[in-house]
Order: C-alpha cells, then sequence, then structure tokens
C-alpha cells in the first residue's frame, strides 16, 4: 500500500504491485539520466508535456528503484499501458514535490 505522505506511489508491473518513491539520491540519478541542470527543469520537463518515452522510463526506473524494487520496467507489463505508466509518473512528481495537507 503506497503511503503518499512518505512521497510513495504505486504501480502495477506484471499483475504484481510495486512502490515507487524519489527519495534525494534517485533525483541526483534522474537528474544526470535527463541532463537536466536542476530539479526544477526535471519537473518544468514533466508538467509542459515536453517529456519523450525515454524520460518516463527513466522516471519510473528511478521510481523503482528508490522504492526498494529491481524491477526491469524493458520488459514488464505495465498495469494500464502507457497512460498507467504516465499518470504513475505525474502521481509520483506530485507526491514529491508537494507539501502534505
Amino acid at each position: 500500500m503506497a503511503n503518499r505522505y512518505r512521497g510513495e506511489v504505486a504501480l502495477e508491473l506484471d499483475g504484481r504491485p510495486h512502490l515507487l518513491r524519489l527519495p534525494l539520491g534517485a533525483l541526483v540519478e534522474l537528474e544526470g539520466a535527463l541532463a537536466c541542470g536542476s530539479l526544477l527543469a526535471l519537473v518544468e520537463r514533466f508538467e509542459n508535456g515536453s517529456f519523450s518515452a525515454a524520460d518516463l522510463l527513466a522516471l519510473l526506473q528511478a521510481g523503482l528503484r528508490g522504492g526498494g524494487s529491481d524491477a526491469d520496467l524493458e520488459k514488464a507489463t505495465i498495469g494500464g499501458g502507457v497512460a498507467g505508466a504516465a499518470r504513475a509518473a505525474a502521481q509520483l512528481l506530485h507526491v514529491t514535490f508537494s507539501v502534505p495537507e
């Protein structure tokens, strides 16, 4: 069960739930993988819709590692397909960069 207050989001892979989370180390990894100069640039890339499928894969893979999973997204069936992956990525960025109420 994902805990949004801890910055967690659930993603179904091959019929099994996995947790996504972006702790600071995962964000550093993601900045490097996407060649972003800052966290703001990383978030803006997704907010303005200028991200690629490779960007989406990198974000979800970093989130999986941050959540403690070593699942291989390139071979997995994602619950909800591409739309489900994009939804999980949007939720992950939201819970990572928003202040809980």
